[in-house]
């Protein structure tokens, strides 16, 4: 198993940057991937990006494009979510997720393909 703890969420103004980051322990040798995801009340959880820890090929969602970039530092442990340009849209909790196995594997964006979870870290965006 993968314990995620994430960090940096915040609230602030629009046009504004913010750095997410994820501490990964554990069972961290097998993970496959790891992405972000963001999800409001009464909403599905959805795809922000992800990469392959093994090749660093990475996934955005078309709304993160060009305004967010995901990295990892693999000596850290750490999974990070560079966030520019951010909008009132982009308010939501954002969580940190991890697989370990690829059973239930449907593509980055797929939530129900990874089996290791954060807590969420909310992001406030106002106008």
């Amino acid at each position: 198993q993968v314990r995620l703890v994430e960090s940096g969420g915040g609230s602030l103004q629009a046009g504004g940057s913010l750095r997410l980051s994820c501490g990964a322990s554990g069972d961290t040798t097998n993970i496959w991937y790891m992405g972000w995801f963001r999800q409001g009340l009464g909403k599905q959880r959805e795809g922000v990006a992800a990469v392959d820890t093994r090749t660093g090929a990475t996934w955005y969602a078309d709304s993160a494009k060009d305004r967010f970039t995901i990295s990892q530092d693999n000596a850290k442990k750490t999974l990070y979510l560079q966030m520019t340009s951010l909008n009132p849209e982009d308010t939501d909790m954002y969580y940190c997720a991890a697989t370990t196995s690829l059973f239930n594997w449907r593509g980055p964006h797929n939530a129900g393909g990874y089996n290791s979870w954060g807590q969420g870290t909310q992001v406030t965006v106002s106008s």
